[in-house]
């Protein structure tokens, strides 16, 4: 039982929920905005972890991934001060458009069956 979780799952738990403190209370570039950590993928060598996030503004989501990955030296400090880890994995910031692509699909969906509901 105590194997269902592996410590690179624990890892990057722990890496998605000091992140979001980091960017919403230190990071101060402008063209990071309201941004959600969606998942943190850690390399089971722990030398690399994949952020990948999702933010309020559509639009501006390729400004905020270079902001984000311009500060990711930044934060990558600021993570090995917060967790205890022998090396702390380098961040690499990947703009996650599901959600949206998910809503999009949904609405699609909707508008055929009151579509076909119409036709009846």
């Amino acid at each position: 039982m105590p194997y269902d979780y592996s410590r690179t799952d624990r890892i990057g738990e722990q890496i998605k929920r000091e992140l979001a403190l980091l960017i919403r209370n230190e990071v101060k570039d402008p063209r990071v905005g309201m941004v959600s950590i969606l998942d943190v993928v850690v390399t089971k060598d722990l030398t690399q972890a994949k952020v990948y996030f999702d933010t309020i503004a559509q639009d501006q989501h390729e400004e905020c991934q270079i902001g984000l990955n311009r500060a990711a030296g930044f934060l990558r400090g600021a993570l090995s001060r917060s967790i205890q880890l022998r090396n702390t994995p380098a961040l690499i910031f990947i703009y996650d458009d599901t959600e949206q692509k998910a809503n999009d699909l949904s609405a699609l969906i909707d508008k055929a069956i009151l579509s076909d509901r119409k036709d009846d």
